[in-house]
């Protein structure tokens, strides 16, 4: 079973050259899930957990760490452009530095730290945007258009045959009614 997983791998990652693309969104939603969970625990004062970093009693956001990755990993990527395997290292911690910095997109957007208000919603948004288009390269837009040339063909046919069906019930109920009243007259004379 492992190496039908490995050759369905390679075939479709490996070989269509996505590979970066897969290592960016895993790294990018489990830095994301993992610091979600370790907030959570936080603040829930977990006592095993080992809790906030602090430097001279300043807390330090998890986004600090996320631009600095963010910064090593894209200068790397593009001054160095290192050969495989340091590529696709450079890009899982690319993709951690982009899951902590968007965690706390909200704090960036309101200059203020708003993780557990309404307003700090809008991170869990931007993640949502950031996977959504991540996750629509992975795949590939063709695999979309295809998607949705179906979709609207498929749309295009059910509406065909819905108005086939509504015309055949129309023409069915004038054609009722029109006999009850022939029916009607007849009765009367």
């Amino acid at each position: 079973m492992l190496a039908s997983i490995g050759s369905l791998y390679d075939r479709a990652i490996v070989d269509t050259g996505r590979q970066s693309e897969l290592l960016f969104f895993v790294a990018f939603l489990g830095s994301f899930g993992f610091i979600r969970t370790s907030a959570h625990m936080i603040r829930a004062q977990v006592s095993w957990w080992p809790g906030n970093v602090e430097v001279g009693g300043t807390h330090i956001h998890h986004l600090v760490w996320g631009i600095l990755l963010l910064l090593i990993a894209g200068y790397i990527g593009v001054a160095v452009r290192p050969d495989s395997p340091w590529h696709e290292i450079t890009t899982v911690f690319f993709g951690i530095g982009a899951g902590l910095t968007l965690d706390e997109y909200a704090l960036w957007l309101n200059l203020r730290d708003v993780y557990w208000s309404q307003e700090g919603r809008r991170s869990i948004d931007a993640v949502i945007v950031a996977a959504t288009i991540s996750g629509i390269i992975l795949v590939g837009l063709g695999a979309f258009i295809d998607v949705a040339t179906e979709v609207t063909d498929a749309v295009i046919s059910l509406g065909t045959a819905g108005i086939v069906v509504l015309l055949a019930f129309a023409s069915w109920r004038v054609i009722r009614r029109e006999r009850s009243r022939r029916s009607a007259r007849r009765s009367i004379s």
